[in-house]
């Protein structure tokens, strides 16, 4: 009997737990508080959460290499490329291209956002000594752009994928506390009240157009980025053509549903403490709000570039939009030049650079994949 009781407390896992487990399990708990009491990007900070604890569990098993559940989520969905491309379907199938037609300028103002990825990714070869490819997924954080982050992470340092995930969708979600001092700092009151003149309508044509022609030239010119821009792009294509509303609505709602959960868990599932509790860590979080605060400055610094040589002034507080946190720095771009002028409406205006940031962001990691897989 007694051989019994010894062998049942050596199965479980009670004995087993470790400090570094106990803090793991504290920063799941931490993340599944300001995804349900802040609401802080609660569909992924929610389930990497808690994803995060299961990791944490002794004897769990749960991220056992070939047995594992969460490991086969990992590995098939993840791993195999399936699950961020198919996010970005969903993704594609819920944006708006038409405010970024309607002002073609705008899209410099996205693509300017992206200086800051590479800004981050000198910084953390050069100065901090991270390898090229760590250094590249530690960079695309500042394109805000969870999925591509996840993408990228998973192809170059897969070690890093928890942490850089976590870091991307944290700071995502702190974009209304870290965007506008930077955006003030940049500007003046005279130049946060410039009022933009009305867009032009674009057209069903032009809109169907789009993904189509863009799925063309972007491959083309950067081919790693295809599994993300293709399903992108046909998602869009769903939804302006008008014609497949059962396929726009899948898209849209249950599979962007079912693929959040099976991506979330298993990405809190690669923190364990081993992996996690490193001094790297540490910089990697530094680097990620670096970046994102980068790309927001330069975004505002090319919006005033361009006011340098047109006629037609464009209020700089939108460069701060083309980091593709859609559509919160949209928002945030509207609400910081509401302070200055309840009158002025920006936000339909930040949509383009808005959008057209998640195109430069995914095009910045299929740069990365050319130079460096």
């Amino acid at each position: 009997m007694i051989d019994k009781l010894l062998t049942m407390v050596d199965t479980t896992g009670f004995f087993l737990i470790t400090p570094g487990m106990a803090f793991m399990w504290l920063i799941g708990l931490t993340l599944i508080y300001l995804a349900i009491s802040k609401e802080y990007e609660p569909l992924l900070l929610l389930p990497i959460g808690f994803g995060i604890i299961l990791a944490n569990l002794p004897l769990a098993g749960l991220m056992e290499p070939n047995e594992g559940l969460l490991w086969k989520f990992y590995e098939y969905g993840i791993h195999w490329e399936i699950i961020p491309p198919l996010i970005f379907l969903g993704l594609g199938a819920l944006t708006d291209f038409g405010p970024m037609l309607a002002r073609p300028s705008l899209i410099f103002l996205g693509a300017g956002a992206q200086a800051g990825v590479y800004i981050t990714f000198f910084v953390a070869h050069l100065i901090l000594g991270f390898s090229f490819k760590e250094a590249a997924t530690i960079g695309i954080i500042g394109g805000a752009d969870g999925p591509t982050t996840i993408y990228l992470a998973s192809k170059l340092a897969p070690h890093m994928l928890g942490t850089c995930a976590v870091a991307a969708y944290s700071y995502m979600a702190l974009v209304p506390i870290i965007q506008p001092p930077v955006m003030r700092l940049l500007t003046t009151e005279a130049e946060r009240k410039i009022r933009m003149p009305k867009s032009r309508k674009v057209g069903k044509l032009e809109r169907m157009l789009f993904p189509i022609i863009s799925t063309f030239v972007i491959i083309l010119l950067v081919p790693p980025a295809a599994p993300l821009m293709a399903m992108f792009m046909v998602g869009n294509l769903f939804r302006e053509c008008k014609v497949v509303e059962r396929l726009n609505h899948a898209a849209q709602n249950e599979l962007l549903n079912i693929i959040t959960i099976l991506l979330g868990i298993p990405i809190g599932a690669t923190m364990n403490a081993e992996n996690f509790l490193k001094k790297e860590v540490i910089f990697v979080f530094i680097l990620g709000l670096f970046a994102f605060a980068a790309s927001t400055a330069t975004g505002v610094i090319i919006a005033k570039v361009m006011n340098m040589f047109t006629k037609e002034k464009i209020n700089p507080l939108l460069g701060a939009a083309g980091v593709s946190a859609v559509p919160m720095s949209a928002r945030v771009v509207h609400k910081v030049a509401q302070e200055s002028d309840k009158k002025n409406y920006l936000l339909m205006y930040a949509m383009g650079p808005n959008v057209s940031g998640v195109i430069g962001t995914v095009i910045a990691a299929g740069v990365f994949l050319t130079l460096l897989k």
